[in-house]
């Protein structure tokens, strides 16, 4: 008998074929049964199972697109769908405000956002530990520490700040090291909550380095650090996206191809190695993806926090699967979605100054999060 076909009784439970012949029924039904065998096509059955995880994606998606059209269209001068129109093909006033400003600053929080939540996804999956998140590794705190000693430096650094790449320079000096550092430590490590331990440590190290500097440096320059840390989407331009989107597609790449190890992962370490994956490459290869990602963002947008953290959480509620093959695309939208919002209440309509990215992502963000975890009732990695 076929694993393809089932026995259906008519009281409505569900035999499978295994259990026919374990049970001795053979192809002769015992006295009084009336069960009969039906065929069930499986490319149907699975189909209908990934319907709904398909159809939220695509929602998503359009959900992504209806933010992002409205995030470039609001701000300190509101524009029109005509206007909208008319500065996406470069005609009328609307096209300097659209082309130099809004449009960037729109698709950095899609980068930014989608990068940071695919790089906490890793990072839970590997560590199986669901308060994981991009900077566990301490990529951002070495970023932040090069960044530190360039803006505490005083007016030894007029010369290299006076370039408009001279931050992101710092930062990705300061997580590059700290990246290196992770690779190394990652084909060391027999497992990875040792690798966690030394991330967590690292950032330590790094932050209380940054907290003497901010205590012997004056009180400008200490000011201009504090915004930095603030996190902002706002002063990316095209030159600078463009080295952004780069990175996040090698980082993406890389993640893409070690889906099914991530999955494995999800059982455990030891049970992964039993079904054939390399546990130390694949985690190599999942320190690298985020090291990426997480670099370059910090290296042009600063430390943005919650983003990587919570949408994973948000997006496995929202999609019954732990299949990292749909996770992945999902949590990347999920991202850009939720710092598009933010940046949204950041500028708000009339006002004359800005709120501070960070501050409005964990605001807005936190109380969603638990709300949907008490909903819930459980957390899943």
């Amino acid at each position: 008998m076929s694993a393809k076909r089932t026995a259906k009784i008519e009281a409505g439970c569900e035999i499978t074929s295994g259990v026919r012949k374990i049970l001795g029924w053979g192809g002769v039904r015992p006295p009084g049964c009336r069960a009969r065998v039906v065929k069930t096509n499986p490319k149907s059955a699975n189909f209908q199972r990934l319907k709904p995880i398909v159809s939220k994606i695509f929602l998503l998606a359009i959900l992504v697109l209806a933010v992002f059209l409205l995030n470039v269209s609001v701000g300190s001068t509101a524009l029109s769908v005509g206007q909208l129109a008319q500065g996406l093909m470069g005609e009328g006033d609307a096209s300097v405000i659209l082309w130099q400003f809004r449009l960037p600053k729109a698709v950095t929080c899609l980068l930014a956002g989608g990068g940071l939540a695919v790089s906490g996804l890793l990072m839970q999956t590997l560590f199986r530990n669901p308060l994981a998140g991009p900077d566990v590794l301490g990529l951002s705190s070495g970023a932040g520490l090069m960044v530190a000693l360039i803006l505490l430096a005083g007016p030894a650094a007029g010369a290299l700040l006076g370039s408009a790449w001279g931050v992101a320079a710092a930062a990705s000096v300061g997580s590059g090291v700290v990246f290196l550092l992770m690779l190394v430590f990652s084909q060391r490590m027999t497992d990875s909550v040792s690798l966690l331990i030394i991330g967590l440590m690292t950032a330590a190290a790094a932050s209380s380095l940054v907290s003497v500097l901010q205590y012997i440096s004056s009180a400008d320059d200490l000011q201009a650090y504090v915004i930095w840390t603030l996190g902002t989407v706002g002063a990316t331009d095209w030159g600078e996206m463009a080295v952004l989107f780069a990175a996040l597609v090698a980082g993406l790449t890389i993640a893409g191809f070690q889906l099914k190890a991530a999955n494995a992962l999800l059982l455990g370490e030891r049970y992964a190695a039993t079904l054939g994956i390399g546990v130390r490459h694949t985690r190599f290869w999942l320190v690298a993806a985020t090291s990426i990602m997480v670099g370059a963002i910090t290296s042009f947008c600063g430390p943005i926090a919650f983003v990587g953290l919570a949408v994973p959480h948000l997006i496995r509620l929202l999609l019954p699967t732990a299949n990292h093959q749909y996770l992945l695309p999902a949590v990347a939208l999920g991202g850009g979605l939720l710092l598009l919002v933010c940046d949204l209440i950041c500028h708000l309509p009339g006002a004359t100054q800005l709120l501070p990215l960070n501050a409005v992502t964990s605001l807005i963000g936190a109380p969603v999060v638990i709300w949907m975890v008490m909903r819930s009732k459980v957390v899943r990695v």
